[in-house]
């Protein structure tokens, strides 16, 4: 199989040498293999790549190697091991689409008695303030991004942005807030995410002077 797809390289027009010694092949069996043609291996390799790329592409890309595995014996009736699959699609650099698997974690006790109960309006700005967490997809993996939003004005007040979800995310995303609006008395409505209810947030420290934290149902 290395061989052949030295053969493929070569052909559009990269050093025999030097894909030999990135693919970790002999050079002289490379041309010994090539004088004396494919062998019956190679030529089942070639066949069943091309059914491996076709399942792949009628799925759009988005199947991995068990499915694929299972689309060739299943539904096709062909006889080919599922590491040979793997190892086909891994030369050929052909993947599945993984979707990452969340665990529903449980709702934590209500640190603060609920003021709010799901009235979300204010007379004036700084009376209400709600903030959550969401999470965004990037070509170097997942970023969260944690907003407090003025009820009165539906304006972002305060904003972090960062590769983890760690209670310093909200804190500065808090602390921006409360720098741009110097907030007095003002409520803070969020939900009983971990970081919400976390210890730094939850205790007495200087922002409780400004802002009377809470944590509702939903």
């Amino acid at each position: 199989m290395g061989f052949r797809f030295v053969h493929e390289l070569a052909a559009q027009g990269l050093p025999v040498a030097v894909t030999c010694r990135v693919l970790k092949v002999s050079t002289s069996g490379y041309y010994e293999w090539r004088t004396r043609g494919p062998s019956s291996r190679d030529l089942e390799d070639a066949h069943l790549l091309d059914a491996i790329i076709a399942v792949h592409a009628d799925a759009r890309g988005t199947y991995g190697v068990r499915r694929v595995h299972a689309e060739l014996t299943l539904s096709q009736d062909r006889r080919c091991g599922r590491q040979r699959v793997e190892r086909l699609m891994r030369v050929h650099g052909l993947q599945g689409v993984h979707r990452r698997r969340w665990r529903h974690a449980k709702r934590s006790e209500a640190v603060f008695e609920d003021h709010v109960q799901r009235k979300f309006v204010a007379d004036a700005p700084n009376r209400l303030w709600v903030t959550d967490i969401t999470q965004h997809r990037t070509s170097e993996g997942w970023v969260y991004c944690a907003a407090v939003i003025d009820v009165h004005s539906r304006r972002c007040v305060g904003w972090s942005i960062a590769d983890h979800l760690r209670t310093e995310l909200v804190v500065d995303a808090l602390d921006m807030a409360r720098w741009q609006r110097k907030p007095v008395g003002t409520t803070v409505h969020s939900d009983r995410g971990a970081q919400y209810t976390s210890w730094y947030i939850t205790r007495p420290r200087e922002c409780v002077d400004s802002l009377t934290c809470m944590n509702a149902a939903t």
